[in-house]
């Protein structure tokens, strides 16, 4: 067997698809999306399609060593979210190949269903606000009975802020607590909005709601000011959806920075590297909650390697993650959960006349005008 074609297709604004097809037959599907750079995983696939074209593509690992360290320049996101969508469609060719979920040739299942999160949060204290917030509520639990939920601060934080913009999103936190209930896990995420200081103190205003964790407090760069934090709030920081391969993360498992991994199945460096991840954290006792805000095809790689691992602890999923009208019947969430993949390969049928389409017209993804402050000055997305 012998890889004959690659192509990519952009069905879906935040979502790129790449598609191998094998001289026999056989077809893998990949997801390559990297937010806020639409373009450039495009051009790196075509770049790194003539080394594939003839190849076997069960030689996964030797596949994924020859991407990584071949080239001068190692790494990357946009090397790294190629790389992550290939290897995703070589998994599922394998799967497919020897008529198994990949999950089954990445050691079998250590479990016998996989836990999700949902979003949902409120954008507003007031009337309006909460009405659509508990609307939003009921229209999830009516379609999975979710246990846990990730929300957010929202907006721009700067070095500080007055007390009226923290006690606004404080507010909110508890106000969903309430709503919710004891036995529902909230969880926030602050997107590397905010300095160690600002971080400490509203994870601190917090802490009675007892969050689930909060998700990268602080940018990600610098991982003792990460450790900061975790060091002065007394429940789960957690990070990753930014971090490239083990050798990013490397510092953040053995200086245990974090409570829990978000390593994300699009930019780590695919299956091949998820796992690794996931293992090499599982020495620390940190588990992994993988990150996924983008479309079904990277969240059912995900869910292959959540199988398996031991310290997986949850899965992000979005509404269009499930299936989002590109496959033939979408995951059912029953109970905050997801059974374990049956089907061959990554586990799912695509409507390949949805997939197998290019949207007309390029929209900016995760940037714009919006990220600036008010003194002009450029403000983190």
């Amino acid at each position: 067997m012998k890889i004959a074609k690659i192509e990519q297709f952009y069905p879906r604004r935040r979502m790129r698809l790449v598609k191998i097809t094998t001289d026999i037959g056989i077809v893998g599907w990949g997801e390559t999306t990297l937010e806020g750079k639409p373009k450039s995983t495009w051009a790196a696939v075509e770049e790194l399609t003539e080394y594939f074209i003839g190849k076997d593509p069960l030689l996964i690992e030797h596949h994924w060593q020859h991407v990584y360290r071949s080239a001068f320049f190692r790494g990357g996101n946009v090397l790294m979210s190629a790389l992550s969508g290939i290897d995703q469609a070589l998994w599922d060719i394998a799967g497919k190949y020897y008529d198994v979920p990949s999950y089954k040739l990445l050691g079998g299942a250590v479990r016998d269903r996989i836990r999700v999160y949902a979003h949902w949060g409120i954008g507003s204290m007031n009337d309006e606000g909460l009405s659509a917030a508990k609307e939003r509520l009921e229209f999830l639990q009516s379609k999975g009975n979710y246990s846990a939920f990730k929300s957010g601060p929202g907006g721009k934080w700067r070095g500080h802020e007055p007390p009226a913009v923290i006690d606004d999103f404080v507010k909110r936190a508890y106000a969903m607590r309430e709503i919710v209930g004891p036995d529902i896990e909230l969880a926030f995420d602050f997107h590397c909005k905010m300095t160690p200081a600002l971080a400490i103190e509203v994870c601190n205003e917090i802490k009675g709601m007892r969050p689930m964790f909060v998700e990268e407090p602080v940018p990600q760069e610098n991982v003792d000011a990460l450790k900061l934090v975790s060091d002065h709030v007394s429940y789960p920081i957690a990070t990753g959806e930014r971090l490239l391969s083990r050798w990013e993360f490397r510092d953040v498992i053995e200086k245990q920075a974090v409570a829990y991994l978000q390593p994300d199945t699009s930019h780590a460096g695919g299956i091949t590297e998820l796992k690794k991840i996931a293992n090499m954290a599982e020495v620390y006792y940190m588990h992994i909650a993988p990150h996924c805000a983008i479309g079904p095809v990277a969240f059912s790689a995900s869910l292959q390697v959540d199988a398996v691992v031991p310290n997986f602890l949850i899965q992000e999923q979005i509404d269009g993650g499930l299936g989002g009208g590109l496959f033939k019947d979408d995951w059912e969430v029953v109970d905050g959960h997801i059974d374990l993949p049956t089907k061959p390969g990554l586990g799912f049928e695509i409507d390949e006349k949805e997939a197998e389409q290019i949207i007309d017209t390029y929209t900016e993804e995760l940037g714009g005008e919006y990220y600036y402050e008010s003194d002009g000055s450029v403000a983190d997305w």
